[in-house]
């Protein structure tokens, strides 16, 4: 054996010898973490979209789009589970690694429907700002994906809209609508989740509880503003149709803006995947990472050098 071929063979002795040492390297990646707030109130169970060819609840398209997109996102990617109902977000649980506990997600998205709502009332966004404070509220601040119709039952007046004190960005972010664009039917259902038909026009608050005044000696009586009425802002409220739901997609268009939030229309899993490998969603972080592998791939690739380079002499002759 020659002098060179013994350096190559001490080299890969020295790689094997360091690996008995379980090295750990630094190394800079992108950690996708995400909560997932599903808006579960009624509008919810408008039956506008298709699954599998068939006519499904918008609820239903959108765990499903979630459920088919967890063996696509990369292991390390952790994922958490919330609801909306009412004006209120609530955590399920905080996010977890996807590849460890996909059985676990998938149950739990199983299980999620609208008899876990409490109140027919869909106050998005006071919704959508609570979900905000829940993900600030957690370790590392992941980001936030809020999926939902849109629909404000009851209907928001223009003047008296929703403010918060959230800073645009403190929590990444997207809005995902789901829902078609014209409007249909709610359908109503008894505690026990037994339909009952569809919500009639005489049963919703077709408009805002503030336009309709405070009660007082004349019946009707508004109340007395100082502010002027501004105008259309997109709430996309349809006095006179509000026992019909349609995807209020300008209104969540700007809840989206005015939240630092970016919006996309769920029309599937391939959207959805989209949002949750959105690299404006990744936080950076470094990692402790096993170096055995590398190390043992070194050498083998040293020991594999004399013969080649033999061989290489041999075909030159």
């Amino acid at each position: 054996m020659k002098a060179d071929d013994r350096w190559w063979l001490a080299c890969a002795a020295l790689a094997l010898l360091a690996g008995l040492f379980e090295p750990r390297v630094e190394l800079p990646r992108r950690l996708f973490e995400h909560v997932v707030v599903f808006d579960i109130t009624q509008s919810m169970n408008v039956t506008d979209t298709l699954l599998d060819g068939r006519p499904a609840a918008r609820l239903d398209f959108a765990r499903r789009a979630l459920r088919d997109a967890l063996p696509e996102l990369p292991c390390g990617a952790r994922l958490g589970l919330g609801i909306f109902t009412e004006y209120r977000s609530y955590l399920l649980f905080a996010p977890v690694e996807v590849c460890a506990n996909r059985a676990e997600l998938r149950a739990a998205l199983d299980h999620l429907d609208g008899s876990m709502a409490w109140s027919g009332n869909s106050e998005v966004a006071k919704g959508l700002h609570s979900a905000v404070s829940i993900a600030k509220a957690l370790p590392g601040v992941p980001s936030l994906l809020f999926v939902s119709d849109g629909h404000e039952a009851p209907p928001l007046n223009p003047r008296h809209r929703p403010r918060f004190d959230d800073k645009p960005g403190e929590v990444a972010g997207v809005i995902l609508g789901v829902g078609d664009m014209r409007p249909a039917a709610i359908p109503k259902f008894d505690p026990s989740g037994r339909p009952l038909g569809v919500w009639k026009a005489d049963e919703v608050l077709q408009t805002d509880p503030r336009s309709q005044g405070r009660g007082g000696s004349v019946g009707g009586e508004a109340m007395v503003e100082q502010e002027p009425v501004p105008a259309d802002v997109g709430l996309g409220a349809t006095p006179g149709a509000e026992h019909l739901s349609a995807l209020r997609e300008p209104y969540l268009r700007l809840l989206a803006s005015e939240g630092g939030f970016g919006y996309r229309r769920l029309s599937g899993t391939a959207a959805l995947l989209d949002a949750l490998r959105d690299p404006a969603l990744a936080r950076p972080v470094t990692v402790r990472a096993d170096a055995r592998p590398a190390l043992a791939a070194l050498a083998l690739a040293l020991l594999l050098v004399p013969p080649l380079r033999a061989a290489w002499r041999a075909l030159r002759r």
